[in-house]
């Protein structure tokens, strides 16, 4: 047996394509383009990178954007006002403070700061609420480009049951939500577990869904599989590797190897989960633009 691979770059690509298409229906009808605030603290590497993909995709789309990078010395105090600032411009739409931020700074507090109807990255405790109670909202990008997939390849989840490894606000508390109580892709008997969790073979075991979220290179082993199980792996890790270049080479949280010959379905790394984050922020955008989940805004 050989999982089928759960192309992420195919269906991001398909995604992106639909949100370029409404943002010129949009436009067509005199509309200004939606627009993109983000906000980068300090100079880390890959955070640029990801800032790249992000400006590279909405100009992709017809989103406009704009990053404003301030010092990592930065009080909490100025970067709420910087952000205060961005919620009170109606020609901005949507506000992103990429993660993670510098130690003294409460990401908590960050997020809460920002309007959220303006919160494409979903991370705000009342999109979060609304998320728990099944209202509208806008949804975190990663766990709603997962079910994005499922939905492409009419992989079942209703009545499944499904693990998630990871409890961050950003994966797997939501992934976790989304599964058991997504109308139409959802409705999965749901476990969450986390580094604490004893014995974690045991329930990664009996998962016809297990999605992968802690940040753990090859984590996940053949051993720990059930057989035709779907496999979502969400980890990106750096690992050495002599024969690269860039002396490194990406891995997720699962051994795809040896997973591979016992699932029915499986993300690579990279190319699964991680462009289906980019596609749904800029859906998020999008809808940002529209006001159609908080229209009274």
């Amino acid at each position: 047996m050989s999982a089928e691979i759960i192309d992420g770059r195919k269906v991001a690509e398909l995604t992106r394509a639909r949100v370029r298409e409404d943002v010129q229906d949009w436009k067509a009808k005199g509309n200004r383009a939606p627009f993109l605030q983000v906000v980068l603290v300090g100079d880390d590497p890959a955070s640029k990178v990801y800032i790249g993909a992000k400006t590279k995709a909405c100009e992709d789309v017809g989103i406009e954007t704009a990053t404003e990078i301030l010092q990592d010395t930065i009080s909490a105090k100025e970067l709420k006002s910087v952000i205060r600032g961005y919620n009170e411009d109606n020609s901005i739409d949507g506000i992103l403070v990429q993660l993670p931020l510098p130690s003294h700074l409460s990401s908590h507090d960050v997020i809460e700061t920002i309007d959220h109807r303006k919160d494409v990255d979903g991370f705000h405790p009342m999109n979060v609420g609304r998320l728990a109670l099944c209202q509208p909202c806008f949804k975190s990008c990663t766990p709603a480009g997962v079910m994005e997939l499922f939905k492409h390849y009419s992989i079942p989840v209703k009545s499944k049951h499904a693990v998630v490894i990871g409890a961050s606000n950003i994966v797997g508390s939501p992934m976790s939500i989304m599964l058991s109580r997504e109308n139409y892709t959802g409705k999965a008997t749901t476990t969450i577990c986390h580094k604490y969790t004893k014995d974690l073979t045991r329930h990664t075991i009996n998962a016809d869904i297990l999605v992968v979220a802690a940040g753990q290179p090859h984590l996940i082993k053949a051993e720990m599989v059930k057989e035709g199980a779907v496999i979502i792996d969400v980890g990106i890790n750096r690992v050495a590797d002599e024969t690269s270049e860039k002396g490194y080479k990406l891995v997720g949280d699962v051994d795809f190897g040896s997973v591979q010959k016992k699932a029915s379905w499986i993300t690579p790394v990279p190319g699964g989960v991680g462009p289906m984050t980019v596609a749904m922020l800029m859906k998020n955008t999008l809808l940002a633009a529209k006001k159609s989940i908080y229209p009274d805004s």
